[in-house]
């Protein structure tokens, strides 16, 4: 696994994993790989989605600043 993928990669290989764990048909060392993956991609997304919503929240309040501004 690659150290910082992107947000739409990292959804990408989790729904690789998640098919693949659903299948029934890997061996159990296999699926335990596969399911610590999933969860350093979980911890990677949230991360990455705070990081987006901090930066959403900046934006709206410079954005509300400007307008009371131009009042």
């Amino acid at each position: 696994m690659k150290e910082k993928m992107t947000f739409q990669d990292a959804m990408a290989r989790l729904d690789e994993i998640t098919a693949q764990l659903e299948q029934n048909d890997i061996a159990l060392e296999e699926a335990i790989d596969l399911f610590e993956e999933g969860l350093k991609l979980i911890h990677q997304c949230d991360g990455q989605l705070k990081g987006f919503e901090e930066k959403v929240s900046a934006l709206l309040e410079q954005y509300q600043e400007r307008d009371e501004d131009a009042l």
